[in-house]
């Protein structure tokens, strides 16, 4: 059975620092490409970063330079580092995986996606 399972947000202020991790099983993260969405209320659900299994990574323009995604295959889990986190940052931030699809791909087309976790709700206040 494929799992993700997201951890790691919770309330910082702005400025401030998270690490999101998201614990794959079920699957063989290496060959997957795998990234992070966030839908903040009221919005459109976006994609943020995300990394495909020759380890390219792709970013949203409104984090690029403050987060940065990495993978341990090892571990078949992926992570979110987030720093200089502004308020405009609150969402609930999703994992998604998929195979044979890049990383820029991967960002765009979300509805496209087989896998996916709960969530996990990071709160930036100013």
């Amino acid at each position: 059975q494929v799992r993700l399972v997201e951890s790691g947000g919770g309330s910082v202020q702005a400025g401030g620092s998270l690490l999101l991790t998201c614990a794959a099983s079920g699957f063989t993260a290496s060959t997957y490409s795998m990234g992070w969405f966030r839908q903040a209320p009221g919005k459109e659900r976006e994609g943020v970063a995300s990394i495909d299994t020759s380890g390219h990574t792709s970013y949203a323009v409104s984090v690029g330079g403050r987060f940065t995604i990495s993978k341990d295959n090892a571990k078949n889990t992926l992570y979110l580092q987030m720093r200089s986190l502004k308020p405009e940052d609150t969402a609930m931030y999703y994992c998604a995986a998929a195979r044979f699809v890049g990383s820029s791909w991967l960002l765009t087309n979300a509805d496209a996606l087989q896998y996916w976790g709960q969530g996990t709700q990071v709160t930036v206040s100013s």
